[in-house]
């Protein structure tokens, strides 16, 4: 399913509607209609890829703070930073980590961040 493009009061809007949901990215007259078609299905491939393809209502307003978390990824300040699918979902996952799980389940920074946190607690106390 492609996005689809129109202009609408000097703003690019780029969208998509798949099931019960509507994803849009706008962006002022000025912008590239491609490259924020590459911003729309980036997130819509990382959403679809922590919702493990299940992407409905239900499952989005579940794992919403997994969304924001794929927004900040792709945005920052208007400035478009990630565009891959995967590289987003994979920080995505990372930041979503929970700290108290198993040392064997994290990657060595998620264990670093997690010793530093501990650490940072106990110095402070």
């Amino acid at each position: 399913m492609e996005a689809e493009i129109v202009m609408f009061q000097d703003n690019i809007v780029v969208y998509k509607f798949v099931q019960d949901l509507h994803f849009f990215v706008t962006g002022g007259d000025h912008e590239n209609e491609l490259l924020l078609a590459a911003v729309l299905q980036g997130f819509f491939d990382a959403v679809t890829l922590l919702l493990r393809n299940n992407v409905d209502k239900r499952e989005a307003l579940e794992n919403l703070d997994l969304i924001f978390l794929c927004l900040d990824e792709i945005v920052d300040q208007g400035i478009i930073l990630e565009t891959d699918p995967s590289v987003i979902a994979g920080k995505v996952a990372i930041h979503s980590m929970d700290g108290a799980a198993p040392l064997a389940e994290q990657t060595i920074s998620q264990a670093l961040a997690t010793a530093r946190e501990h650490l940072t607690r106990t110095l402070l106390t």
